[in-house]
C-alpha cells in the first residue's frame, strides 16, 4: 500500500500505520482523509493483520485537521443557497466522521500510540480506537471549542463513554488542554511512557500480545464491546447469546487445550478475507 501522508507495513500479524508529515506536525490535510479510511479498510479486507498500532512521526502526533481541507478545489462552498450548502455541509461532515468510524467498525483492535501534541481532530480520531497509550510529553485538547465550534467527528460521542461525564463537559466547554498524567488519571489512556521509542516498544508488546490469541475470539470481543456501549444489558446479553450460537466453534480452544498440554503457543487460521461481491 502506497500513501502520501502515512506509512502502513504489516509484520507477524501486526499492521503499523504512522502519520507521515512531521514537518506539518501530521495535520489532516486532504490526502489523508481518503487514505487513513482506505489503509484501515484494507488491512481488514486482507485479513494478514490481527492487531493495528497506529502511530506518528515528529515532535507531535497531530495538530488535527489542516486549513488545505477548507481552501482546496473541493473544499465546502460556503455561500449560495443556505439549504443546499447546509445539505452539503451535513454529507461531508458525515463523510469525514466515516474516515475514523471505521475505526470502530473493522473486524481487529486498533492501539493509538500518541506523543506530543494531540488536538482536535486528533482527539476524534484516537476517541475511536480500542487502547490509548501516550508519552509524558503529551498533551490533549478538544481545540474546537476555542475556534468557536463543536467538534463534530466522534469526540462528544465517544469521549462520555471512556472518561467521567463532569470531566469530559469541562473538557468540551473549556478546550483546554490536559496532560499525560491527568489523561491516565481520567481513563483515557492506558500507560503513559518516558519516551516515544519506550512507548513504540511497549504497545508493540501489547499487540504481540493479542495477535497470539484467537482472531476470532478477538473480533467477538471487539463485537461485544461496542455494541454492549450503545445499548442495554439486557439486549447486549442476548446478542451475545445469538453470536455465541453462530460463531462458536470448538477447533480454536481445542488448539488452546492441546498447546497448554504441550507448554507450545497455539497456531490459529486468520479471519477470511473481506471479498466483494461484485468484484
Amino acid at each position: 500500500m502506497s500513501f502520501k501522508s502515512l506509512k502502513v507495513s504489516i509484520e507477524s500479524h501486526i499492521a503499523h500505520v504512522v502519520l507521515n508529515r512531521p514537518n506539518e506536525l501530521n495535520s489532516m490535510n486532504t490526502d489523508f482523509w481518503t487514505e487513513l479510511p482506505r489503509a484501515i479498510a484494507e488491512i481488514d479486507q486482507q485479513a494478514n493483520a490481527r492487531v493495528i498500532v497506529l502511530s506518528s512521526t515528529g515532535k507531535h502526533f497531530s495538530a488535527g485537521m489542516d486549513l488545505a481541507v477548507f481552501t482546496s478545489p473541493n473544499s465546502i462552498p460556503m455561500s449560495g443557497d443556505p439549504a443546499r450548502m447546509a445539505e452539503n455541509l451535513r454529507r461531508a461532515v458525515l463523510q469525514l466522521q466515516q474516515a475514523f468510524n471505521i475505526l470502530e467498525e473493522v473486524r481487529i483492535p486498533v492501539l493509538a500510540a500518541i506523543q506530543g501534541g494531540c488536538i482536535g481532530g486528533a482527539v476524534d480520531m484516537i476517541s475511536a480506537c480500542d487502547s490509548r497509550y501516550c508519552t509524558e510529553d503529551t498533551f490533549f485538547t478538544i481545540k474546537e471549542t476555542q475556534l468557536g465550534m463543536t467538534a463534530d467527528l466522534g469526540t462528544m460521542q465517544r469521549l462520555p463513554h471512556l472518561i467521567p461525564q463532569g470531566i469530559m463537559r469541562e473538557l468540551a466547554y473549556t478546550g483546554r488542554n490536559f496532560v499525560a498524567q491527568e489523561a491516565k488519571e481520567i481513563g483515557l489512556v492506558n500507560k503513559v511512557y518516558p519516551t516515544h521509542e519506550a512507548m513504540l516498544d511497549g504497545v508493540m508488546e501489547i499487540a504481540r500480545q493479542i495477535a497470539k490469541q484467537s482472531p476470532v475470539a478477538v473480533a467477538g470481543c471487539k463485537e461485544m464491546i461496542n455494541y454492549s456501549r450503545d445499548h442495554s444489558v439486557a439486549d447486549s446479553l442476548k446478542y451475545m447469546a445469538t453470536w455465541q450460537s453462530g460463531m462458536f466453534r470448538p477447533q480454536d480452544m481445542m488448539k488452546c487445550f492441546a498447546a497448554k498440554a504441550q507448554k507450545t503457543e497455539p497456531v490459529f487460521d486468520p479471519l477470511l478475507p473481506i471479498k466483494s461481491l461484485f468484484s
